[in-house]
């Protein structure tokens, strides 16, 4: 596995999207794992000066899906999330959060993730799971 190839490919494809926007960068990956880091700030605060549960959901949404895509032959293959469920525990002002991706079951069209959040101090923020369909490209 070259660890730098797939980080640089997951951030390369994060270009003029909503990950850009949101400002993801993908910053590790195992061998079961793939990790992404968002800052937070105003621009991902929610009215009462917190993350807003729809960034930290697109967080998720973001790293389990790559994580999927690292797993197929993206010549013939796409992935689509197909379901996305999150709890909120605890809560952020700033800093960055961290989703990272660990594989639950892969089959041929079927790949579940849990994607646990975490804050600067290692806090857990949120916990994901994630069920991604793989499916032929047109």
């Amino acid at each position: 596995m070259d660890k730098q190839k797939i980080l640089d490919t997951c951030n390369r494809l994060s270009k003029n999207t909503l990950m850009q926007t949101l400002q993801i960068e993908f910053v590790d990956v195992t061998e079961d794992s793939l990790t992404a880091k968002m800052p937070v700030n105003s621009s991902v605060h929610q009215p009462y000066g917190i993350l807003h549960g729809g960034a930290t959901a697109a967080l998720a949404e973001t790293v389990g899906s790559c994580a999927s895509a690292i797993f197929i032959d993206n010549e013939t293959k796409i992935i689509k999330g197909i379901e996305l469920s999150i709890n909120h525990l605890k809560s952020v002002k700033e800093g960055f959060v961290y989703g990272v991706a660990k594989q639950i079951h892969k089959g041929k069209t079927i790949h579940l993730w849990e994607i646990k959040v975490f804050d600067d101090e290692q806090q857990l923020i949120s916990i994901c799971k994630l069920t991604n369909i793989v499916l032929d490209k047109k």
